[in-house]
């Protein structure tokens, strides 16, 4: 959004009338879009330490408590890119204040349901709000921050949120459950969206992409069954067992989607998502690293909530304040790593989040029922320090290059990998674990959650990697050239971020 006129040209009434139509505006609008960042960020962790407390009342399986986690974060990584280019098309303030209300609508339902089943189906609900949120938000803040270093730093404060509001999760989640009960963690979300909606009426503009990228049902279609077959499979596949019929349906239905999603994509003129993009070692380093990473969040809450709940007998705010090492490096280095991006490049921070994952995951290796306090403080301040660093340079390098027109998409892919890994790990992690406690070769939890911890090192591992090979003079010239079969300008080195002329806002 372009800067109004200085002081002295504009008269003193019109600028009474108007105060905030500059940078105070901007970052106004920044606040707004975080604040919905926020809200979607925190569900995904707040809901893991009400996770025993839901079981108990609703008496839900291993299964049930994985899938309502992933029912929310399969329902995102399924539909954020159809929203982003809806937005595109039909208005992004538009789109943005209907996904609001749908999130408030979900979280108010969630807080009733009478069953497990339910309960799954309201947390789909919210998620299609969510999925509105985070990409049309992202294309917001593009659009509005024109200068690419105030838009670098703007990204970098949007990818601190992301860390900082699942950091808080457990903490927030433990007192809310000891305290009001399980139901209190959707209805705390109801207020916040009801906020924003009223501040998105009042301060955020209206924006469309100056020619809108067309909709890909058959994309779209694929994309789900991908993903929700895939899904299915991996945590029904325990109980049902592995050659069951259905099993086997959802695995051909899975490995079917996901041959025919990159060859429909070639042929569609425009795609959901542009093969394109890809080309750029940049974007596909942070497509891989958010699974990756976020596969070791999911997988790390999961196993971490029953251990600390179901193992060591800690009720729920117990088990949040045995977080807060995890969370309080998440919200040191969650703006310090944007800082970094946006000053040195990205290797940095995805190197150091790398090991510090890898080394938190290998200090858990050997856990017991009974290991020292200090054991795991230090595993969780581990953790935390690694996952902190890491949102930052998946956002910039999401966008880095691309033409604004398509700053939506482009954020959705990342939201989309973030998402698409965190279902991963709950599925992959927590079968593998639960798979052990209650198979022919059963353990008790600490000794079979193991194998999940040692998943949790090579995915660090993958970070530190990948952190590497994609942030040198290689991966920059890639981008590179993306950005010019794009229309765009070469992206700046550090920062990421010069593009094409900026879009007319009203």
């Amino acid at each position: 959004m372009p800067d109004p006129q200085p002081a002295a040209a504009v008269p003193a009434s019109a600028a009474a009338r108007v105060p905030d139509t500059g940078r105070r505006r901007r970052l106004l609008v920044l606040a707004i879009c975080c604040l919905s960042l926020f809200i979607v960020g925190l569900d995904n962790t707040v809901v893991n330490i009400a996770l025993p407390a839901i079981q108990k009342d609703l008496d839900a399986p291993a299964s049930g408590l994985q899938w309502i986690i992933d029912a929310y974060t399969l329902v995102l990584a399924s539909l954020l890119m159809l929203f982003g280019s809806v937005a595109d098309r039909f208005g992004r303030r538009r789109v943005f204040q209907i996904g609001l209300t749908c999130f408030a609508l979900g979280s108010l339902l969630c807080s009733l349901a009478p069953s497990l089943e339910w309960l799954v189906a309201f947390r789909a609900l919210q998620a299609v709000g969510g999925s509105m949120l985070n990409p049309v938000a992202m294309s917001i803040i593009t659009n509005t921050f024109t200068d690419p270093k105030e838009r670098a730093r703007a990204i970098g404060v949007w990818g601190g949120v992301v860390g900082i509001s699942m950091a808080l999760g457990p903490l927030l989640g433990g007192f809310l459950v000891d305290g009001a009960g399980w139901p209190s963690i959707f209805l705390i979300n109801v207020p916040v969206a009801l906020l924003a909606i009223l501040l998105t009426v009042r301060h955020v503009p209206e924006s469309r992409a100056p020619r809108p990228r067309r909709l890909d049902p058959v994309g779209q279609l694929l994309m789900i069954v991908l993903l929700g077959c895939g899904t299915a499979a991996i945590i029904e596949g325990p109980g049902n067992g592995w050659t069951s019929p259905l099993i086997l349906a959802l695995a051909t239905a899975a490995a079917a989607a996901l041959i025919a999603f990159p060859l429909w994509e070639r042929r569609v003129a425009e795609p959901l998502v542009d093969p394109r993009f890809f080309a750029s070692a940049p974007f596909t380093g942070a497509t891989v690293t958010a699974v990756c990473a976020f596969a070791g969040l999911g997988g790390f809450l999961f196993l971490n909530t029953l251990y600390l709940q179901d193992v060591r007998h800690y009720g729920p705010v117990e088990a949040g304040l045995w977080t807060l090492p995890m969370a309080g490096l998440m919200l040191v280095c969650a703006p310090l790593s944007g800082r970094i991006v946006g000053s040195r490049g990205p290797r940095l921070p995805l190197v150091m989040a790398g090991l510090g994952m890898a080394a938190s995951g290998l200090l858990l290796t050997g856990l017991t029922a009974d290991s020292p306090a200090a054991l795991l403080l230090v595993a969780y301040a581990l953790f935390g320090f690694g996952f902190g660093l890491v949102n930052a340079p998946i956002t910039n390098a999401a966008v880095s290059g691309m033409p604004r027109s398509q700053a939506g998409v482009a954020a959705a892919v990342a939201s989309t990998s973030r998402q698409v890994g965190q279902s991963l790990g709950v599925a992959v992690i927590g079968t593998v674990v639960t798979s052990a406690v209650v198979g022919p070769m059963a353990t008790g939890f600490a000794p079979a959650s193991h194998a999940g911890w040692w998943i949790l090192v090579g995915l660090g591992g993958a970070v530190l990697l990948l952190g590497l090979l994609t942030t040198g003079a290689w991966a920059t010239g890639t981008a590179a050239r993306v950005a010019a079969r794009l229309g765009a300008e070469p992206p700046v080195a550090r920062s990421g971020v010069r593009e094409a002329p900026p879009e007319r806002l009203p």
